[in-house]
C-alpha cells in the first residue's frame, strides 16, 4: 500500500520498480503527460543517419535550429531562445528578473515557486477555483495583481487542471501587467495539445507586449524528455541580450539541435498526435460522465484531474490499485489547494486507456 509520504513523478518509474517490484518496463506512465505515439519515426530514421555531427560543436548561435523553431510556432526566429529543456529558461527568466514577490495561480507545477525562492524571492498563490472548473476570475486575479506584484507566472493549458486561458483574456492580462509593470512569463508546455493553437498561444502576443515571454519544450508533445531541449520566445531584445551574454555555451548539444529541427518538420507525427488526442479527450470524458462518485473538471491538454467524492475512497488507494496493474497514475495531494482525493491521468494509447478506464470504475464500485 502506498504510504503517505510516496507522492510519484511520472519519472519516478525506477523509484516504483524498487518499492513495488514492477520492472519500469512494464509500467504504461499515465503520469508523464508525454505523447503515446513515442518518438516521431522521421526523426529517428533521420537522426540515426547523421550522428556523426555528435563529433562537433553545435552552431553557438543556434540560427538553424532557431528558424525552424520559428516556422513551427510563426514567430520571428530572432526573438527565439533555446536551452537545455524548458526547466532552464524558466529559471534563467526567473533570475534575470529577480522577482521580489511573484504570483503563481495553483494549483500548478511547483518548479514556479522553487526557481522564486532560490532567486532570492517570495511566492503568493492565486488560487482557482473548483466550482468554476478551475477557470480563471479575472477580477480577483486583478486585486491580486495590485499588491506589490513584479512577476506573474502562469501554465496554459495549466497542470494539473487542463484548464485554459483564452488569448483574449490573455491580453487583458497583460495590458493590466503592463500598466502595473509586471512580467509575465507563460508556460506553453501543453499549448499543443489544445483544440485551435493558433487561437490560442500567447507567441504571437509576444510582438506587441515586451513584458511578456512564452516557454515551450519537446518532452510532452514531442514526448522526447531526454533530449532536454526548451524554447523562449519574447520581443524583448533586452532579454534576448541577456540571456546570451549570461547563458552557459551550447547548453544545447549537437544532437538535440538536430533532432530538434527533425521534430519540427515533421508534419505527418504533429497531425496523427492531434488526432489521436482528441479523439481519446472526447471518449475518456464520455466514460468519466458514466461513473458515479467522481467528478472530472473539462481538459484542454492531453491529461485530465478528477475528483473522488466517496468518503471512503482516495487517490491513495486508487494509486495502489493501479500500479499493481502496471498503470501509474498522478497523485494530486502534493500540489497546492489539492488533497489525498485528487488524481491526474493523461491520454495514452486506445486500448491502455480502457485499462486505466476499467480500473478506475471497479475501484469506484
Amino acid at each position: 500500500m502506498l504510504k503517505p509520504a510516496d507522492h510519484f513523478h511520472g519519472s519516478d518509474l525506477e523509484t516504483i520498480e524498487k518499492q513495488y517490484g514492477i520492472r519500469k518496463e512494464d509500467i504504461i506512465s499515465f503520469s508523464a503527460n508525454v505523447n503515446p505515439l513515442g518518438l516521431s519515426g522521421q526523426m529517428k530514421s533521420s537522426l540515426s543517419e547523421q550522428l556523426d555531427v555528435i563529433t562537433s560543436y553545435p552552431d553557438r548561435e543556434y540560427t538553424a535550429l532557431r528558424r525552424a523553431i520559428g516556422d513551427y510556432c510563426d514567430a520571428d526566429y530572432r526573438h527565439v531562445i533555446v536551452g537545455n529543456g524548458s526547466t532552464e529558461l524558466i529559471s534563467l527568466m526567473i533570475q534575470l528578473r529577480h522577482p521580489k514577490k511573484a504570483l503563481v495561480l495553483g494549483p500548478t507545477y511547483s518548479e514556479y515557486e522553487r526557481e522564486v525562492i532560490l532567486a532570492g524571492g517570495s511566492c503568493t498563490y492565486f488560487p482557482l477555483q473548483e466550482e468554476t472548473d478551475f477557470s480563471l476570475d479575472e477580477n480577483a486575479l486583478n486585486d491580486c495583481l495590485r499588491q506589490d506584484v513584479d512577476m506573474f507566472l502562469l501554465c496554459n493549458p495549466n497542470n494539473p487542471t487542463s484548464s485554459l486561458i483564452p488569448r483574449a483574456q490573455m491580453r487583458r492580462i497583460l495590458d493590466l501587467c503592463k500598466r502595473l509593470d509586471i512580467f509575465v512569463a507563460v508556460d506553453e508546455t501543453y499549448i499543443e495539445f489544445t483544440e485551435d493553437v493558433a487561437a490560442t498561444s500567447s507567441v504571437p502576443l509576444t510582438e506587441y507586449y515586451n513584458n511578456l515571454v512564452v516557454l515551450r519544450g519537446v518532452s510532452k508533445f514531442f514526448a522526447s524528455p531526454g533530449l532536454r531541449l526548451g524554447y523562449a520566445v519574447t520581443g524583448n531584445e533586452q532579454i534576448i541580450r541577456t540571456v546570451r551574454e549570461k547563458q552557459n555555451p551550447w547548453t544545447v548539444s549537437s544532437v538535440a539541435d538536430l533532432a530538434g529541427r527533425l521534430l519540427f518538420s515533421d508534419e505527418d507525427y504533429i497531425r496523427q498526435t492531434k488526432e489521436l488526442i482528441f479523439t481519446e479527450r472526447r471518449r475518456i470524458c464520455e466514460a468519466l460522465s458514466r461513473m458515479e462518485g467522481i467528478r472530472f473538471y473539462p481538459p484542454a491538454a492531453n491529461f485530465i484531474l478528477v475528483h473522488i467524492l466517496k468518503e471512503d475512497l482516495s487517490a491513495d488507494e486508487l494509486f495502489d490499485k493501479a500500479i499493481r496493474q502496471g498503470l501509474m497514475i498522478r497523485n494530486c495531494s502534493t500540489f497546492p489547494f489539492l488533497d489525498h482525493t485528487y488524481f491526474r491521468f493523461c491520454f495514452m494509447n486506445p486500448q491502455d486507456n480502457d485499462r486505466l478506464l476499467q480500473c478506475i470504475s471497479e475501484f469506484l464500485l
